[in-house]
């Protein structure tokens, strides 16, 4: 193995205060991230040409990504199948960029699913390298959580099942193998998976074709189109994308409408905000409804984050345009354009979904995001990913309350949480009491410390959590938990 001196590829930090290697040395113990030669030809590792500029704004629609048909329809199941492949999109207008695809798109194609009814899908995979499939947000089975090293090898087909035993969510499945979880997806292996149950269809939010998902990612872009992928890059992946187009246009009727928001970034933050503080309902987040709807000016999504809101149209005559931004960038990020008033059935319910009460915590566990200025890479709890080191056993059907804690305030690195498995509560941040709405991904900045509680059901094994921050996540800030 190469020496430590050898190693080290830099990449400026989200916060541009450090720099961080892609390659870990002899000396530290820990595998080097080094990408088998099959995978090589994706990536870029450097870049020496011209990048392009996103196009004008609101010159293209925004594309809603097709419902999958299921390829069978069994008594207690729908079975659908996708295959991963390379395709070319047209993501910045008269530019072709080579992608990975689940079915051909940029975005996958949307599975919807019914609490209580079983999803069987079968994903073949045609790249030259390994898959593993995740269904973020899902109570699912440890065989079909899609463990990072628990791969679909070229050439073959992989059956995951999903019980949907839980609560109405905005879930998305993505790739999540290790390594090259972060270029995958920043690449187009993501695709929504809506889970609906009958008490929020009784609340009647609105529906069917006011009933729009959102996926928001970014890029860096070459001259020629095609995508630059840069470990760490974030502050250089400075085109906006919302559904896979540059700031896109949607025509919608004065009525009301409930946006799907998912932040499928790999490291960026999203701070959104309509027409300059103009009203947003949000009546879900990652896991869920909320208890009552929460009327806001701004929705921040750290990556992987939801949060469904609905937006009443109808306040606006038609001919309006209300473009929504991201405050950070002070970019666009869609227009609305205002049509005329429809007959709206839907409404917004003063109550959602109560939330349960939390049962006792019998355990507190510490999770620690560091940066190890001895070894050069972030790290959990002191520790890279090792896929065959248990760092938490949690008993079954316990409650166990998790301190987050990011460390990295002396080079300023936010970081997020994401737990496998279960949905949390947040609890409070810094000791100030947090919102009560069902997550699954929460946001730390630097310094911070959160506190979430999650109780541990029924699926026994093991499962991961880590930074979101897919770039991060790919250089080993994962750890393992199993369910015993």
């Amino acid at each position: 193995m190469v020496k430590r001196r050898d190693l080290f590829k830099l990449g400026a930090l989200a916060g541009g205060a450090a720099m961080i290697p892609v390659l870990a040395s002899e000396d530290t113990g820990v595998q080097a991230f080094a990408r088998p030669a099959a995978h090589r030809h994706h990536a870029t590792t450097t870049f020496s040409g011209r990048a392009v500029d996103a196009p004008e704004p609101f010159t293209v629609p925004l594309p809603l990504p097709p419902a999958l048909k299921p390829a069978a329809v069994l008594p207690d199941a729908d079975v659908y199948r996708v295959t991963t492949r390379p395709a070319v999109a047209e993501l910045l207008p008269g530019l072709q960029t080579p992608v990975l695809t689940y079915g051909g798109s940029y975005i996958g194609p949307t599975i919807r699913a019914t609490t209580g009814r079983r999803v069987i899908v079968h994903h073949t995979n045609t790249l030259d390298m390994g898959t593993a499939v995740h269904l973020h947000g899902a109570h699912v089975p440890a065989a079909h959580d899609g463990f990072p090293t628990d791969l679909i090898n070229p050439g073959t087909t992989r059956t995951y099942e999903y019980p949907n035993r839980q609560a109405a969510a905005t879930l998305w499945y993505h790739d999540h193998a290790h390594h090259m979880e972060a270029e995958h997806v920043y690449r187009g292996l993501h695709g929504f998976y809506l889970l609906e149950d009958p008490a929020e269809r009784s609340l009647k939010l609105p529906k069917g074709a006011y009933d729009i998902p959102i996926m928001l990612t970014d890029a860096r872009f070459a001259d020629d189109g095609s995508l630059v992928f840069i470990m760490d890059d974030s502050g250089n992946r400075t085109t906006l994308l919302t559904n896979g187009r540059p700031a896109p246009y949607l025509p919608v009727a004065g009525r009301r409408y409930r946006l799907r928001l998912l932040n499928a970034s790999n490291m960026r933050v999203f701070q959104l905000q309509l027409a300059g503080g103009e009203e947003l309902v949000q009546v879900a987040s990652d896991g869920g409804l909320l208890p009552a709807p929460a009327p806001t000016g701004t929705i921040t999504l750290s990556a992987a984050e939801r949060a469904d809101v609905v937006v009443d149209f109808s306040r606006y005559p038609a001919g309006t345009e209300l473009v929504l931004s991201d405050t950070l960038t002070g970019l666009p990020v869609l227009r609305f354009d205002v049509e005329d008033r429809v007959r709206d059935d839907s409404r917004v319910p003063s109550v959602l979904r109560p939330a349960d009460p939390l049962p006792p915590a019998t355990t507190v566990r510490d999770v620690t995001f560091a940066y190890d200025f001895a070894l050069g890479w972030f790290t959990i709890n002191g520790k890279l990913f090792d896929a065959d080191r248990v760092d938490f056993t949690i008993n079954r059907d316990s409650t166990e309350i998790w301190r987050i804690h990011n460390s990295t305030s002396p080079i300023g690195v936010p970081h997020n949480l994401h737990v496998h498995l279960v949905q949390f509560r947040v609890l409070d941040r810094n000791g100030v009491p947090a919102g009560q709405g069902p997550k699954d991904t929460v946001s730390v900045a630097p310094g911070e410390t959160v506190r979430v509680q999650a109780t541990f059901t029924d699926h026994l094994g093991r499962y991961v959590f880590h930074c979101h921050q897919l770039d991060h996540s790919s250089m080993g800030m994962m750890a393992v938990f199993e369910v015993v």
